[in-house]
């Protein structure tokens, strides 16, 4: 099954593999592969664990004051092609997740909008509205389909499955499965009967 799925790769996609790979082992330690081209911003406000593995063209953003965790990604996570991830205050990332490509996850928001506090003016450019923040939560084993956009102060339960194009909220429970625009749980895993109900 290896060797099959390695044949699959063109010339040029083995080379830049080859290329990414020793660029992983000089600057990425135990991480599984590391696809250039990658854009990471506050490199020493993340820790990730063995087996991280990115696609192509990742953003990673950790911006203003420097402090330790603001991402934390777990073991063997695997983040697709054009994924950005905005961790400006906190966001956790479980062990085994796995993302498709242009996932878009992010803590932080140009302003305030929950109407719980003192909200942004809409006459004041976005740009210059104080940045609001809530932290994100990623489970273990969760799937996040491709185009998904999770949103501050969401939190994503053990074995959830997030479909294409979904743009998440809310929190979403455990063992899970969600769509749509904003995300609603469709599935839950029935643990007895052994499949999605």
């Amino acid at each position: 099954m290896g060797n099959e799925r390695a044949g699959n790769y063109g010339f040029i996609e083995i080379v830049k593999n080859a290329i990414s790979f020793i660029y992983t082992k000089l600057f990425w330690k135990n991480a599984r592969l590391v696809r250039l081209p990658i854009r990471v911003r506050g490199k020493d406000c993340m820790s990730y664990g063995p087996g991280f593995t990115t696609g192509y063209s990742c953003r990673i953003e950790m911006n203003g004051i420097k402090a330790p965790e603001k991402l934390i990604i777990g073991e063997n996570c695997v983040i697709g092609d054009y994924a950005h991830i905005v961790a400006n205050k906190k966001v956790v990332i479980g062990n085994g997740v796995l993302m498709a490509s242009r996932v878009f996850i992010t803590d932080t928001n140009h302003g305030e909008y929950s109407g719980l506090s003192e909200t942004s003016n809409p006459e004041v450019s976005p740009n210059k509205r104080p940045l609001s923040y809530k932290k994100v939560t990623i489970g273990d084993n969760v799937w996040l389909g491709e185009n998904v956009s999770i949103l501050p102060g969401v939190v994503i339960g053990d074995g959830s499955i997030i479909g294409a194009n979904a743009v998440v909220t809310k929190s979403i429970p455990v063992n899970c499965i969600a769509a749509g625009n904003p995300a609603k749980v469709i599935k839950i895993y029935n643990p007895d009967l052994r499949r999605w109900i």
